[in-house]
């Protein structure tokens, strides 16, 4: 069962949010979310600078109607210097990498309770989406995915676990460990987010989609990228089709049907209709609606 609320994030755009050449066009990309990058493409160097440019530019990024997180660094000396530049209401949350444990996501999210009273942000304004990036991470991954009542996602990091792994980041080395992003999720009521190969082969756009489609066939509800190419093909691909949704809608209709003379089953196009696959067009039916209604509300932003 998901938590309730959950965000429809199909595609989540990296976006560093000291590079102005990328930030002015940020909302214009369509994304469901832009996840403005403190960590890995920030030098260090830089660090303090990208800080003070979170606040005005989570305003500008989120014109076009997406929702803002901010990606904080590791370690924890970073991560606090982060969280105090981040906190505000154009932040919607916080994406954690390198995460280690529940209780690191605890005393993440102590801190920004703090920081959110402080400024007089309702406690729990500020979301969480976890980045699983290690071996030990991963074993972890069922008690981290439940830490918070913040928690709306969970992620693998490809590159840097394949690295902590000493493994190719290939869809077929990967596989057992996406697999399980989604277990973990699931079982917490929170999105699982990611693809079944890797985001740093995107010039391949007939490849990536094919990539994402076969990622929904796994269970993830949408993915991060770090090209405005991939946008539209995530926000297409993790969405349930025309054809889908019509077709949801006649299994949903003919189990209600029968059910009124008492029957709990039927057949349609050679095909078996009972309750978990009634349950299952219900919930491409839920999907399509909650997708129209964010589309609604990011064209009057």
């Amino acid at each position: 069962m998901l938590k309730p609320n959950l965000p429809v994030w199909r595609s989540l755009l990296y976006v560093p949010v000291n590079q102005e050449r990328f930030v002015q066009k940020a909302h214009t990309r369509g994304a469901d979310c832009i996840q403005l990058d403190l960590e890995d493409s920030v030098p260090l160097a830089e660090k303090e600078h990208a800080r003070s440019c979170v606040q005005a530019n989570a305003a500008r990024v989120r014109r076009g109607g997406a929702d803002v997180l901010v990606r904080i660094n590791r370690p924890l000396s970073l991560a606090v210097r982060d969280i105090e530049a981040a906190v505000g209401p154009d932040v919607d949350g916080f994406v954690l990498p390198k995460v280690g444990s529940a209780d690191q996501v605890r005393l993440i999210e102590e801190h920004i309770s703090e920081i959110e009273q402080q400024r007089g942000l309702v406690v729990g304004h500020s979301r969480l989406l976890v980045l699983i990036e290690t071996a030990a991470a991963w074993l972890a991954m069922g008690d981290i995915a439940k830490a918070s009542a913040r928690m709306v996602g969970l992620n693998l990091g490809t590159e840097d676990f394949a690295l902590d792994c000493a493994m190719e980041p290939t869809p077929e080395s990967m596989q057992v460990a996406k697999q399980h992003v989604v277990f973990a999720a699931r079982a917490a009521g929170i999105l699982p987010l990611g693809v079944v190969g890797s985001m740093a082969d995107f010039g391949d756009a007939p490849a990536f989609a094919e990539m994402v489609r076969r990622s929904r066939r796994f269970g993830f509800a949408g993915a991060s990228c770090i090209h405005p190419a991939q946008v539209p093909i995530l926000n297409e691909l993790f969405a349930p089709a025309p054809e889908e949704v019509e077709a949801a809608r006649r299994t949903v209709e003919a189990l209600a049907a029968v059910e009124k003379e008492g029957l709990g089953a039927t057949a349609r196009d050679g095909r078996m209709i009972d309750a978990p696959v009634a349950e299952s067009a219900r919930r491409v039916l839920q999907r399509h609606d909650a997708i129209v209604a964010r589309n609604g509300r990011a064209r009057s932003a």
